[in-house]
């Protein structure tokens, strides 16, 4: 039962930080952010959010930075808007599963291409 309601909190943290960066963040540091999962302590104290953006490697470090130090806001108001006692602490992290997909694709590809170089 406890698991239920961590996995109800989490998917509502979830939705409400996307909302939240989307539309009402005012940081331009933070441009294209999707949020691919959020992991939330059983205690619902903390929640780590693992984010990608759109833009290059300094561009990502940078709305890391921007992401962690708006936390503080970002976490009381998904704490009012989810009517929570406790506000689960925010930490962003970067997605490193996309860009290590986008180099497999892109090796896969290119094995791909070779093979077809020997073949003619």
């Amino acid at each position: 039962m406890a698991f239920r309601r961590v996995d109800r909190v989490t998917q509502s943290v979830h939705r409400e930080l996307d909302q939240l960066i989307r539309l009402e963040l005012k940081d331009p540091r933070v441009g294209a952010v999707s949020i691919t999962n959020v992991r939330m302590t059983r205690d619902l104290r903390r929640a780590e959010v693992t984010v990608t953006s759109l833009g290059g490697e300094g561009d990502q470090a940078v709305t890391l930075e921007a992401l962690n130090r708006a936390a503080g806001w970002l976490r009381g108001e998904v704490g009012r808007r989810l009517s929570l006692r406790n506000a689960p602490e925010l930490k962003f992290v970067l997605d490193e599963h996309i860009d290590e997909a986008i180099r497999m694709t892109s090796m896969l590809a290119e094995m791909e291409r070779q093979r077809e170089i020997r073949e003619e």
